[in-house]
């Protein structure tokens, strides 16, 4: 017959176009959002076809109120907009073929659907007037995207989820790590760009006064930034709310990082400390193989002579760390991080911390270093960057070279270049492990300094760049 697909072909060319309508509209909305009448009834045609809900297409409705209305969606949106692993069909009939090929492109159109609906709800362009309600609906549709994306919310923009490799939330992850560096490059700054700009376009010294409003805001990195800035103009009931938002963010970031800190930080088997002999620490796969010359055929028995225990006991040498960071506004986010990931070695047994802050001058914020909180109040967020003030405070603290590591977080643009780097070099050549960090973010995008990147690369202590995870196995590696 005429027109028909025989079996084995491209399939009903209906789904394609489908497909494209969804993703017209999407542009159409992302570019201008007033609506094209052509583009949204086609739209809800191929919503009802598909069965899928009418609210997808609701630019008010966020991916929340949608979920709640149908639970089902949930497992959908998560990992959503992974790359598909090998579905590719056995060798079989052409029906079958021709089967399967339907259902994948009838599959490509929901998930064309619900894509464009998290994308639009992230990136249309927001109203003149940032509420409180705007802002959180924004950054629930925020991490919706994250959880398409195979992350947890708020993990891309900085925020308190996990690192890559810690399973997504929700039900459909299943545990997969996108491939960010070649799947979304910008996607992470992207999100923490707009999130900024909505914080800074709400009136937030309004809505920290009302405790109702205050109390729907989501602390985020953007948040924690303004609120830092900020924190000197607020007083009574206003300040109240910034500090209660502070020490949440802070408590929820100290919370996934030492999780990430705990995993592996051992130091290694102490031989010469002869193994506690009790029974927790039998290693019984030993004595058994250990023993087999004893074995008797005849009464089918094992005679044990001689019993092995594993070795428990950890070589621990105490460490000391010294962590300097630029407090300058390009690197507020690694100020947060890097306060909190400081606080959380502080707690470790044997390992002495130390943290300096600066911008034109330095602040030794060592008293505080055990609690984050604390020691953010007591950063002032901004200004120039001279880091020689900071060595100053920095290099008296090296005592036992052996044992120290500096870790030195800045974009490295320099008043005084030449004479910061002899400083560094020389705690180099002292036996000090030296880490320069550009970038201790959940996005790892950072700009750093070419001229000190290449001296840093020529010394063989080349600057570490990327996620906070990088600079806690660093860490771990040396301290442990």
């Amino acid at each position: 017959m005429t027109g028909q697909h025989s079996p084995g072909t491209a399939g009903d060319p209906s789904h394609d176009n489908r497909r494209q309508v969804v993703y017209w509209r999407l542009l159409a909305r992302l570019f201008d959002p007033e609506e094209q009448a052509a583009l949204e009834s086609a739209s809800l045609a191929v919503l009802e076809d598909i069965g899928l809900p009418p609210q997808l297409l609701d630019p008010q409705a966020s991916v929340d109120s949608v979920v709640q209305r149908h639970p089902g969606l949930a497992a959908e949106f998560d990992g959503l907009m992974l790359p598909d692993g090998d579905t590719g069909t056995a060798d079989g009939p052409d029906a079958e073929a021709a089967d399967d090929d339907t259902r994948d492109r009838a599959a490509e159109v929901r998930r064309a659907a619900l894509v464009s609906k998290v994308l639009l709800n992230v990136f249309q362009a927001p109203p003149a007037t940032v509420t409180a309600d705007r802002l959180s609906r924004w950054q629930s549709d925020a991490g919706w995207l994250e959880r398409a994306l195979g992350c947890g919310p708020g993990e891309l923009r900085g925020g308190r989820a996990g690192g890559p490799g810690v399973s997504p939330v929700g039900t459909g992850g299943g545990g997969r790590t996108p491939d960010l560096g070649r799947l979304v490059p910008e996607i992470g700054p992207e999100l923490g760009s707009i999130e900024a700009g909505l914080v800074k376009r709400m009136r937030l010294r309004e809505v920290l006064a009302d405790p109702r409003l205050a109390g729907r805001l989501t602390p985020s990195m953007s948040l924690i930034e303004q609120l830092l800035r900020d924190k000197d103009n607020l007083s009574g009931v206003a300040l109240a709310n910034a500090k209660a938002l502070i020490r949440r963010f802070v408590d929820e970031v100290a919370e996934v990082l030492r999780t990430q800190v705990e995993k592996s930080t051992v130091g290694a088997l102490d031989r010469s400390v002869p193994p506690k002999r009790v029974f927790r620490n039998l290693d019984l796969d030993r004595t058994i193989w250990k023993n087999l010359v004893n074995w008797s055929p005849e009464e089918e028995r094992l005679y044990v002579d001689r019993l092995f225990y594993r070795h428990t006991a950890r070589k621990t040498t105490p460490q000391r760390l010294i962590v300097v960071v630029d407090q300058s506004g390009s690197m507020v986010d690694s100020m947060v991080n890097c306060t909190i990931l400081a606080s959380v070695f502080a707690g470790l047994p044997k390992v002495d911390v130390h943290l300096i802050a600066y911008d034109t001058q330095a602040l030794d914020l060592t008293p505080w270093v055990h609690d984050p909180f604390e020691t953010l109040l007591r950063t002032n967020l901004g200004g120039g960057t001279d880091g020689t003030v900071a060595m100053a405070l920095a290099q008296p603290k090296i005592a036992e070279p052996r044992n120290t590591v500096v870790v030195w977080i800045s974009d490295f643009y320099e008043w005084q270049t030449e004479p910061l780097f002899e400083s560094m070099a020389a705690i180099h050549r002292s036996g000090a492990k030296f880490i320069p960090v550009g970038s201790v973010t959940s996005s790892g995008r950072a700009s750093v300094n070419p001229w000190f990147r290449e001296r840093f690369k020529d010394q063989g202590t080349p600057v570490l760049s990327g996620h906070i995870r990088k600079l806690v196995h660093e860490l771990k590696t040396f301290l442990t």
